[in-house]
């Protein structure tokens, strides 16, 4: 389970790269990625930006079955030494 720093400082990194005109206080863990305005390019520098933020590498191809921001914060949980 996403501990809430993880959650925190993901809907953090999203924000920055987001050019869409969001109420980010009103994402939460059940949010859609997809609802947030990324499309093919956009994700791309998502990714690239929370790999920076995060010190993880993956490849893009290991998001596919992500479809919430809990999830997303699950994965890279998995791919980093525990915070929380």
């Amino acid at each position: 389970m996403a501990c809430d720093e993880t959650l925190t400082k993901l809907r953090d990194v999203m924000k920055q790269s987001s050019k869409a005109k969001i109420a980010w206080n009103a994402v939460g863990p059940d949010t859609s990625i997809q609802s947030l305005g990324f499309d093919s390019l956009s994700i791309l520098d998502l990714i690239y930006d929370i790999q920076q933020a995060f010190g993880v590498e993956f490849e893009a191809e290991e998001l596919a079955r992500v479809r919430t921001v809990r999830e997303l914060a699950n994965f890279l949980e998995s791919k980093q030494q525990p915070v929380c």
